[in-house]
């Protein structure tokens, strides 16, 4: 989904980036091999990009989820913010990177039920906390602590809020074009897979 205005800022290059930009570009290129279309227009202000890096790497090395709930929950923010750009790279990871079952990924990318329980209370918990803005009622907290998660990961899914909203709000405001190596899972909320 994108947003009705569309923001002109341009998409900088480390060629052309001042020296925070760059130094931002470069860590996210040595990290990943290349830069993502999201992180050279996020960049524009390198204050979202450094905090956007920083809270992602926080929650993938410390959250206490596993890689596989690591993505059910990012996977879960960007399906309800409707981050087209989102989706299809964190729909990639989870495939090839954290070893997501095909059928969890692709239940969240179609908002249909996940057949693992615990998953399925993660993935509940989640889009709870999204819709309610943080205000979950006291019966959905109860189900996810029985389903065994522990309350410092619901701090940990609010850290995967934040930065998931800085990086679907951006895209949907830039209209990110998603990166060639995601095009393979691209998603529209409407069809999921397209």
């Amino acid at each position: 989904m994108t947003a009705e205005y569309k923001l002109t800022l341009p998409a900088i290059t480390s060629d052309k980036a001042d020296s925070d930009q760059k130094k931002l570009l470069d860590q996210a290129c040595a990290a990943l091999g290349f830069i993502p279309n999201m992180y050279s227009l996020m960049v524009n202000s390198p204050g979202l990009l450094e905090t956007y890096l920083q809270g992602y790497a926080a929650f993938r090395e410390a959250s206490g989820f596993t890689p596989i709930e690591q993505e059910v929950v990012l996977l879960t923010i960007s399906r309800e913010n409707n981050c087209d750009y989102c989706m299809a790279a964190h729909s990639v990871i989870a495939d090839s990177v954290s070893n997501v079952p095909a059928d969890i990924t692709e239940a969240i990318r179609n908002g249909s039920a996940i057949s693992d329980q615990k998953l399925a209370s993660l993935s509940e918990f989640t889009q709870v906390m999204v819709s309610t803005r943080g205000l979950p009622a006291k019966k959905a907290v109860e189900l996810f602590l029985n389903a065994g998660y522990s309350e410092r990961h619901i701090l940990e899914i609010i850290l995967a809020i934040a930065i998931k909203t800085m990086s679907n709000y951006s895209n949907h405001l830039f209209h990110t074009e998603v990166d060639k190596m995601f095009t393979s899972r691209l998603w529209t909320k409407a069809g999921g897979n397209r």
